[in-house]
């Protein structure tokens, strides 16, 4: 029996579901049941009547998973994928920045602990930020923004909103430079340039659109261009090549590779799934706490905030 049916035998055994997000190895998206941005995941898990959620992607986003579904396990087969972004800021480094600005409001990224998801106001996404900022906060609002400076610098440059910006930033968005994007355009002139708001500024200045990972699935479909310049992490080529047939995808810079998110592999799933390994373990008060800001934001109106579904693997 090769791995791949071992894996589906398993999943229907334990009545378990398998998500897998964008920058995922190849193999691990294939196999999975839905593909997509971390909470668009998650959104899915906790609709599903699996008894199990496996989330091939890093912690946060395991953890996230078991905020929107604690009656359900949820596994993560390689515990040691971490988010360095997610990392740059504590639960107790937040509440000392509250200290500093009582009455400021709380918005955290997705791409946060749980512990930090449960100290703030509301949470967001790369493909509702602005949007959030704009419906959720008033111009006389103190917005302490956590802890993606590049995306509140972007989302706050959209709206005018009064953000406190936190120093942490995606080191491999950082990688990806404005010359990075010159140099693919001379090769590619006729492409789009498609950019994650994770990037910097100077490279969201030479976009065509600033778009999440789903948002570049959507726009590549519907766009008649026929080439587009790719600037997230290299894994977003693949579901972009499976989704959109005919369509050219040139990733801005090959060093933009997330080692922790190729840490998944097919043997690490089938151990996970054999030995129930990797489990997410959450307290009653972290997930009560983190809910709210997730819920929230989902009650700001999911087409509204620009939550995007994940996407149904039919393969």
């Amino acid at each position: 029996m090769d791995i791949v049916t071992k894996i589906k035998e398993l999943k229907k055994e334990r009545n378990a579901i398998i998500l897998a997000h964008n920058y995922q190895p190849p193999e691990l998206q294939d196999i999975a049941d839905f593909t997509g941005d971390s909470l668009g995941l998650s959104i899915q898990a906790s609709e599903s009547p699996a008894d199990v959620i496996v989330f091939c992607g890093v912690y946060f986003m395991a953890e996230t998973a078991k905020i929107l579904s604690p009656n359900k396990r949820v596994f993560i087969p390689e515990k040691t994928a971490g988010c360095p972004l997610a990392d740059m800021i504590t639960a107790g480094q937040l509440r000392e920045l509250k200290k500093q600005h009582p009455n400021a409001k709380t918005i955290c990224y997705v791409n946060t602990t749980a512990e930090v998801k449960a100290e703030c106001d509301f949470c967001c996404t790369s493909a509702n930020a602005e949007t959030m900022l704009k419906e959720c906060f008033s111009d006389e609002d103190e917005i302490i923004f956590v802890p993606d400076k590049y995306l509140a610098l972007y989302a706050a440059g959209k709206t005018g909103r009064n953000v406190i910006i936190w120093n942490g930033y995606c080191s491999i968005h950082a990688k990806i430079l404005a010359e990075h994007i010159i140099e693919q355009k001379q090769l590619h002139p006729s492409a789009e340039v498609l950019v994650h708001p994770e990037c910097r500024q100077e490279v969201i200045a030479l976009a065509d659109a600033v778009l999440s990972t789903s948002g570049m699935l959507r726009y590549a479909k519907e766009s008649s261009s026929q080439e587009f310049i790719i600037a997230t992490e290299v894994g977003m080529i693949y579901p972009l090549q499976k989704e959109v047939a005919g369509k050219k995808f040139y990733p801005a810079t090959e060093l933009a590779v997330c080692r922790n998110m190729k840490k998944g592999s097919l043997d690490k799933l089938l151990l996970c799934l054999e030995e129930m390994a990797g489990e997410v373990i959450l307290s009653d008060e972290i997930i009560k706490g983190a809910q709210k800001s997730i819920n929230n934001m989902i009650k700001a109106g999911r087409q509204n905030a620009g939550l995007q579904p994940a996407h149904t693997n039919t393969s």
